[in-house]
């Protein structure tokens, strides 16, 4: 898992079925100090995120079997963090 920032949309009209109504994010991925890192990537979302929310991303599969039936899904927005405690 990692920690990211929503930073734009997917739009596309013709995908794979078990992607039909699903939310396609871009996220930045960020470190627990909200400093960016490496390269944004698409991901599904689950749990309504919006633009500029601070999220928590699982991948692999992992994130594809939380959705029935084989689906190409290798990342997915699990969580939207309020804060972010570190000792």
């Amino acid at each position: 898992m990692y920690l990211g920032e929503v930073k734009g949309n997917v739009v596309a009209s013709t995908k794979d079925e078990h992607l039909v109504g699903k939310k396609l994010l871009i996220v930045q991925p960020i470190d627990p100090f909200f400093k960016p890192y490496g390269q944004p990537s698409v991901v599904v979302d689950t749990v309504g995120a919006g633009f500029s929310d601070r999220v928590l991303v699982s991948k692999g599969s992992s994130a594809g079997s939380m959705f029935e039936g084989k689906s190409p899904i290798d990342a997915a927005i699990v969580a939207i963090i309020d804060s972010l405690e570190m000792y």
